[in-house]
């Protein structure tokens, strides 16, 4: 092979840069539309294994000449051997992604969002494979941490090369549609873990409840404010960060909504979302700065590679803030949702510490699109 596998961060940097990227995607086609990799810039091509291997060269005459061909499949097993074919065809720019749409799911790429008063700086960590956010909070050689994924790593790495340590690590709510590092990255680095309590339905460890109006302060300047705000679940808690940033969890993202039925009480929370999203998120200051924990689409991803949008901007452009009858509203985020995540129970067991899979079976739950969203 002539070219160089490219590695999941190699991938998340063009796409982030708006770099023009070809995706050759050797998997099923039902899992190929299921999920796929996205970007403003990527042009992708869906060939399952099988039609490559039995006919490479017509495979060819499908693909551009003037880019490089990236072969993806589950695990970036089977996208080398079809490397091999187009090679063998005549294609000669021509590599895959190591690893595959697992690795792609589990690669984070952190992207600062600026600068605190008090001259600490906060991070938000892109997971474009699953459309998961998660930030890092840091001041004065401290650093906390919100809704962190599994790949712990990730943090601890990233705490390292910035010199400081990880002392406080903070979930918004109860999540069902990936597997929390928030326990896990606590245990591994000592800090205090915070939860909020209503979401409690039989978490088996120990934690520091997130009540209304609790705060921490990184570093001694670095200020985070817990504001309840239930209706994606009914413990669900915005931080305020800074009296800049408004962390919001999955109860309100750039183009859309959360989504109240992961626990199977749609009917019963949907008046909550309507009324953090309709009456108290409505007095707080507009100007700050909505960072959700994810979004649903690469095109709420900025031109600086950051997902995040004034408040004011927000109950401008987001028609799911605008809904003005409450029969309306309720009939839109009950009647018209999408698939529950892959797994949603077994993941919410999981992040309860009722059940502890190996790596594998792990990974395998979180296969496929972020679905927290109406």
């Amino acid at each position: 092979m002539a070219l160089q596998p490219l590695t999941a961060k190699q991938l998340a940097q063009k796409i982030l840069s708006n770099k023009e990227v070809f995706i050759l995607d050797i998997r099923k086609e039902e899992d190929f539309n299921d999920w796929a990799i996205e970007g403003e810039n990527v042009r992708s091509l869906n060939v399952p294994y099988k039609k490559l291997e039995n006919d490479p060269s017509s495979v060819k005459e499908q693909l551009p000449e003037d880019q490089t061909i990236y072969v993806v499949c589950a695990k970036g097993i089977s996208s080398q051997k079809g490397v091999e074919m187009l090679e063998e065809a005549g294609v000669t720019a021509v590599t895959y992604v190591e690893g595959g749409m697992t690795a792609w799911s589990e690669h984070l790429e952190p992207m600062k969002i600026g600068d605190l008063s008090g001259g600490g700086e906060l991070y938000q960590f892109l997971r474009l494979g699953k459309g998961c956010l998660s930030y890092m909070i840091i001041s004065n050689g401290e650093a906390a941490v919100v809704d962190a994924v599994r790949m712990t790593d990730t943090y601890k790495n990233f705490a390292d090369e910035k010199g400081v340590s990880i002392q406080y690590v903070l979930d918004t709510h109860l999540h069902a549609d990936h597997i929390s590092g928030g326990k896990s990255l606590s245990d591994q680095t000592e800090a205090d873990y915070y939860f909020p309590p209503k979401d409690d339905e039989g978490l088996t460890f120990n934690y520091n409840k997130l009540e209304d109006g609790s705060e921490i302060t990184v570093g001694g300047t670095a200020k985070i404010s817990a504001f309840y705000s239930p209706g994606h679940t009914i413990g669900s808690t915005s931080f305020i960060v800074d009296n800049q940033y408004l962390l919001t969890g999955d109860i309100l993202f750039l183009d859309s909504i959360g989504r109240p039925d992961l626990a199977g009480k749609a009917d019963d929370w949907v008046d909550d979302l309507r009324k953090t999203l309709y009456e108290r998120y409505q007095l707080l200051s507009q100007d700050l700065t909505v960072l959700p924990a994810h979004f649903g689409a690469m095109k709420e991803i900025n031109q600086n590679g950051t997902v995040q949008a004034k408040l004011a901007e927000l109950y401008e452009q987001n028609d799911r803030l605008n809904v003005e009858d409450d029969e309306e509203f309720r009939h839109l985020v009950t009647d018209g949702l999408p698939p529950q995540p892959n797994s949603h129970e077994e993941i919410r067991q999981i992040n309860m510490g009722q059940k502890d899979p190996d790596q594998d079976k792990k990974r395998e739950m979180e296969v496929g699109p972020n679905r927290c969203a109406v």
